[in-house]
C-alpha cells in the first residue's frame, strides 16, 4: 500500500511504493532452452523523428489485474519482465539543507518524543516566537517587498498544522519502521544513474505541429497499443491507450518508455489539446500541475512556463463531470494561491474546498528544509474545489464519499527528480466513488486508472529511470 498511516492529520505516503505496484511487468517474452527469446517486433527508427512502438501479449484473463498473472504455456514457458523504479532516487537521508536545533522535527526515538512531550512544546514555541521576531523586524526594515511578506503571513498561519501533524505521522512511521534514524548510508551502487534524460518530449510536441492536418472524420480519437509497430501520427494525434493488463513499452526518438497497464495519455502541449475533448471522457477527478511562472524560471530559460491567462483557458469545464473534484498544486507564492482561489477557480465554476500541504521528509523524518527557511519551504500547497453544478445532482454525485476536509498533510519522502509529485489516488480514494474517470494535466508520469496529459507526459517513464529484475 502506498498508504503508510492514516491520522487525523493526513496521510504518511510511500511514493516509491506506489509506482511499483502499477504492474509494470512485459509478459511478451518466452524462455527457451537455449535462454529468453522477444516475442516482440520492433521497428527501428529511421531518423531521429520517427517513432515505433513494442507490441506485448496481455496477460491471462484469470490473472488480477495488475498482478504477475498464471504462466502460459506455448512453445516455451512464459518469461514475465519486471520493471522498478530506481529507489535510489528516493534515498533523501539528510536535509537538503541542515536546520537549527529548535526547527529539527523529531530527535532520537519517537518515545523519547513522547516522554518529553513538554520539551518539545516549549521547541516548537521558542521557534514561531522566533519566526514571528525576525518577521517583525524584517517588516519594520523593509527589507522584504510586498509578496514575501505575504509569503510569511501565511506560513504563520499554517506552521503549527504542518509542524504537529507531520510530528504525529513522523512517530507513527518511526514507530512502524518506515522511517528509522540512521546515519546517511554511504552508497555502494553504480554511479551512473541519470539525474537529467535528454529525451526530446516537448521539442517532439512542437515537431507534431508541422504534421499534415488529420481529417477528424476520418480519425480515430484514440490509438490502442496493440499493433506490432505505430506511426508517429497516431501516437502524436489521439489519446493513446494500454488497455491491457501489462506493461507496454513504446519508442520514441530512439528512446524507450514503459507504458503501465490500463492507463492511458496524451503526449501533447496546451495548443493541441483538441484530441483529449474527441476522446469523448468526463472526468470526475482532475488534478492539474501547471508550469507556474516566476523569476526565477525566466531567468534560467530551463524550463517553459504559462502565464496566468493561458492557464484559463485550459478546458476544464469540457472536461469535468459533474461535481468533478479539482485539484491544483500550486507554488508557495501568495499571488498563485490568490489566483486559483479568487479568479481561476471561479472562471472555472469550480468552488474552493480545501488548502492541503504536501510535506517532504527525510528517510530519518525531518524536514528536507528549515521550516522556518526564509527562501524555500519543506512543503508545497494543493487547493482542492468541486465544479459547481445542480444542487440535486451534486448530491446524488456525493452520496456514499465523505466530504473533502479543510486541511490535511500529505507527507512523504520526496523524490530527487524535479517535480516529481506524490501520487493522490490513495489518499482521495475515500472523498470519491469508486472506479471513477481521473485526469491528470501537466503530467509527466503515468498511472493506471487516469489519463495523463502534457507536453513531457512520459518523462518519468523513461526506461533509465527503472530496473529490470531478473526473469521470473
Amino acid at each position: 500500500m502506498s498508504v503508510i498511516h492514516r491520522l487525523t492529520a493526513g496521510w504518511l505516503v510511500d511514493h516509491l511504493s506506489f509506482i511499483n505496484q502499477c504492474g509494470y511487468e512485459i509478459c511478451d517474452s518466452f524462455a527457451h532452452p537455449g535462454g529468453v527469446t522477444h516475442n516482440t517486433s520492433v521497428t527501428s527508427a529511421e531518423d531521429s523523428h520517427s517513432i515505433s512502438a513494442f507490441a506485448t501479449t496481455p496477460l491471462s484473463s484469470s490473472g488480477p489485474p495488475y498482478g504477475p498473472g498464471d504462466a502460459v504455456e506455448a512453445e516455451g514457458k512464459r518469461a514475465k519482465m519486471r520493471y522498478v523504479f530506481r529507489e535510489e532516487f528516493f534515498d533523501i537521508s539528510k536535509p537538503h539543507i541542515a536546520a537549527a536545533p529548535e526547527e529539527q522535527l523529531c530527535q532520537g526515538c519517537p518515545e523519547v518524543c513522547l516522554i518529553f512531550f513538554p520539551f518539545y512544546f516549549f521547541v516548537e514555541l521558542y521557534g514561531f516566537l522566533l519566526f514571528l521576531l525576525i518577521l517583525q523586524k524584517r517588516k519594520r526594515k523593509c527589507v522584504f517587498n510586498q509578496g514575501e511578506l505575504d509569503a510569511l503571513e501565511y506560513h504563520s498561519k499554517v506552521r503549527k498544522l504542518i509542524w504537529e501533524g507531520t510530528l504525529d505521522l513522523v512517530q507513527e512511521g518511526l514507530k512502524s519502521g518506515f522511517l528509522h534514524h540512521t546515519a546517511a548510508k554511504l552508497s555502494c551502487r553504480e554511479n551512473n544513474v541519470p539525474q537529467s534524460i535528454v529525451c526530446g518530449l516537448a521539442e517532439l510536441c512542437e515537431m507534431a505541429k508541422q504534421f499534415p492536418a488529420v481529417n477528424e472524420s476520418d480519425h480515430q480519437a484514440v490509438h490502442v497499443l496493440e499493433e506490432a509497430s505505430s506511426a508517429e501520427q497516431d501516437l502524436l494525434s489521439c489519446v493513446v491507450e494500454n488497455s491491457s493488463n501489462c506493461t507496454k513499452i513504446i519508442v520514441l526518438m530512439g528512446q524507450k518508455y514503459l507504458v503501465p497497464p490500463k492507463s492511458s495519455f496524451l503526449l501533447s502541449d496546451i495548443s493541441c489539446l483538441q484530441p483529449l475533448l474527441n476522446y469523448k471522457k468526463k472526468y470526475d477527478v482532475i488534478v492539474i500541475d501547471p508550469p507556474w511562472e516566476n523569476k526565477s524560471v525566466k531567468r534560467s530559460n530551463r524550463y517553459s512556463h504559462l502565464s496566468s491567462w493561458q492557464i484559463k483557458q485550459i478546458p476544464v469545464p469540457a472536461l469535468a463531470a459533474p461535481n468533478c473534484l479539482v485539484v491544483m498544486w500550486v507554488t508557495n507564492r501568495q499571488k498563485h494561491l490568490r489566483f486559483v482561489k479568487d479568479e481561476l477557480y471561479p472562471h472555472w465554476s469550480v468552488k474552493t474546498l480545501a488548502e492541503w500541504h504536501w510535506v517532504k521528509i527525510t528517510t530519518a523524518g525531518e524536514f528536507v528544509l528549515p521550516l522556518d527557511s526564509l527562501h524555500k519551504k519543506p512543503y508545497e500547497v494543493l487547493v482542492l474545489g468541486r465544479v459547481e453544478g445542480d444542487v440535486k445532482e451534486a448530491l446524488r454525485e456525493s452520496e456514499g464519499v465523505l466530504p473533502i476536509p479543510e486541511h490535511q498533510l500529505i507527507v512523504s519522502i520526496p523524490c530527487s527528480l524535479h517535480s516529481h509529485k506524490p501520487p493522490l489516488t490513495a489518499v482521495l480514494a475515500e472523498f470519491i466513488k469508486p472506479d471513477v474517470e481521473c485526469l491528470e494535466l501537466f503530467a509527466r508520469n503515468l498511472q493506471p486508472g487516469w489519463t495523463s496529459w502534457g507536453n513531457e507526459v512520459l518523462k518519468f517513464q523513461h526506461i533509465d529511470y527503472f530496473t529490470l529484475l531478473q526473469n521470473e
